[in-house]
């Protein structure tokens, strides 16, 4: 295993690693990580034969679970058979068996024992899930990743110092919570809290700082201790990340970001999409030579990776014990509803994904959607939620055309997008429809009806269903847009109890409780 190296970690620490020379152990780790590209190249040559061989490998791992039993693992010898067997689920039809495991009983769905459960911090419900954290899921996968992208970042920037500082991580905010001899929290605050020597060794702030629970406690907690420390990289989900870097340059009194930490080189995000905060992070980052790398995980597992410079599509991982499927979105909830493997599908067609892992969940539907940029190798852009998207006219309006239109009106009209969401308003007697937004401007048009006429028709250019529901005014009339009073998503956040890194803003909606609630806050209903 490459940081099996764990022990020259601990030499490290023992000899008093601030006196050992930081451009010896840069060098070190550079080499240890570069030598997992070589394992990468095996999956980028042998794409299919890697997922066939991590399928028969979870099959034959778990045949004995209750699970393996109900579906006879045993005698599962190929992918169709998988297939034809094993039904594909939701989180609310695997809820019980996850329940039961949390409750204590063990070797339902995964052999091993599993203690860990990843609070999900969806929005879209108000009731929480629990998503199983192996150990296998622990190592092979998340921490696995964190290495990966470490790799592929230093296999593209060959002069790169990135370990003679250390990396400033923004996760959530909620402590980990004992019940019934099992635990849960956020995702990150479980990676932290079993977090290895190699990464507790190379972050800030302390775990004891990370896995704060108060958010305002904390963020003024992170500054005090990474504004010490010579910071090299950043670590976050970009909406709330920018909140952390603002309170920096506010405190600081500094004028951007490299006057604080002078040798920041890249910023490694995910979580919600970068589109709307990348002109911002350019203002607070003005330096040409920064880079910036996308990821793409969630509490069920790691799946993509950036893994060229300037690009902002994905690769697919395919060997951190997990197999994929995919149901193309023209039949998703349908009854013609089937899922294909990795090797059937097509470039540009957007797909759910469906996965089975090494925690145990077996044809799991995640709620993402997905579209492949290449099949050789595999590599994917995120366009959205399977539930966050508005189709109530059949206008079939998904983020990724969302936050496309948002970036180009931006750019035209000079503004600067903090935060928004989006719900229908509903044809009422003879009343057309109409997508009723509210945007929170970091800096607001000139002109808001112009702002909102090239929204709509940049809109109509991404969007064909759009375009015809929209043409002259037949189902959809033209957008209505609020102007939000500043920090009202904050504010609403808050409210919620959902302050923190990993918890985000609901994007677009098929019903109108977010608008409401929101439009509530802003001073619109009295």
């Amino acid at each position: 295993m490459l940081f099996e190296n764990d022990r020259l970690i601990r030499y490290f620490r023992r000899i008093n690693i601030p006196k050992m020379p930081i451009p010896l152990f840069n060098s070190i780790a550079s080499w240890l990580l570069k030598k997992r590209y070589h394992q990468i190249e095996l999956f980028l040559k042998y794409p299919e034969e890697v997922q066939e061989e991590v399928l028969h490998q979870l099959l034959e791992i778990a045949e004995d679970t209750e699970i393996g039993r109900t579906y006879d693992f045993e005698s599962i010898s190929n992918y169709e058979t998988f297939r034809e067997r094993v039904p594909i689920r939701s989180y609310e039809e695997i809820e019980p068996l996850i329940e039961r495991t949390r409750r204590g009983e063990q070797n339902v769905f995964w052999p091993t024992s599993i203690k860990w459960f990843a609070k999900s911090s969806g929005t879209t419900n108000a009731k929480s899930k629990f998503i199983p954290v192996s150990a296998e899921a622990l190592e092979d996968c998340h921490y696995k990743s964190g290495k990966d992208l470490l790799c592929l970042y230093l296999n593209n920037n060959e002069n790169s110092q990135l370990f003679t500082g250390k990396s400033l991580r923004l996760g959530g905010s909620k402590e980990l919570y004992q019940d019934n001899g099992s635990f849960f929290g956020d995702l990150s605050a479980i990676l932290i809290d079993n977090m290895p020597l190699w990464a507790e060794f190379s972050s800030t702030p302390s775990s004891k700082v990370s896995l704060m629970s108060e958010w305002e406690s904390k963020l003024k907690a992170i500054i005090k201790e990474s504004t010490q420390e010579n910071v090299t990289s950043l670590v976050g989900v970009p909406s709330w990340m920018l909140v952390l870097l603002n309170n920096v340059i506010e405190t600081t009194g500094k004028d951007h970001l490299f006057q604080v930490w002078e040798n920041l080189e890249v910023y490694f995000h995910g979580g919600v999409s970068f589109n709307p905060y990348k002109e911002q992070y350019k203002n607070l980052l003005p330096r040409n030579s920064f880079k910036y790398y996308e990821i793409y995980n969630a509490s069920e597992g790691f799946f993509a990776i950036q893994d060229r410079n300037n690009e902002d599509d994905l690769l697919l991982m395919l060997d951190y014990g997990i197999f994929y499927e995919f149901i193309p979105m023209n039949v998703y909830g349908t009854a013609e509803q089937t899922a294909i493997p990795l090797w059937e599908v097509e470039i540009g067609k957007n797909y759910a994904i469906v996965i089975t892992t090494n925690s145990g969940l077996w044809r799991y539907k995640i709620g993402d959607t997905i579209r492949f940029t290449s099949t050789n190798p595999y590599r994917i852009k995120v366009t959205g939620r399977t539930k966050h998207h508005i189709n109530v006219f059949g206008e079939e309006l998904i983020i990724e055309n969302a936050e496309e239109a948002l970036k180009s009106v931006c750019k035209k009209t000079g503004s600067e997008i903090k935060d928004y969401t989006a719900g229908p308003i509903f044809m009422l007697g003879k009343e057309k429809g109409a997508h009723e937004w509210i945007i929170e401007f970091r800096k607001p048009p000139e002109e808001l009806d112009y702002f909102i006429e090239v929204f709509d028709n940049t809109l109509k250019s991404l969007n064909s269903d759009y375009e015809a529901k929209r043409y002259n005014n037949i189902t959809l009339k033209m957008p209505k847009v609020h102007v939000a009073r500043q920090n009202l998503f904050y504010d609403w956040l808050k409210q919620n109890d959902k302050l923190g890194g990993q918890h985000k803003i609901p994007r677009l909606s098929n019903k109108r409780e977010y608008v409401e609630e929101l439009l509530q806050m802003n001073g619109q209903y009295q």
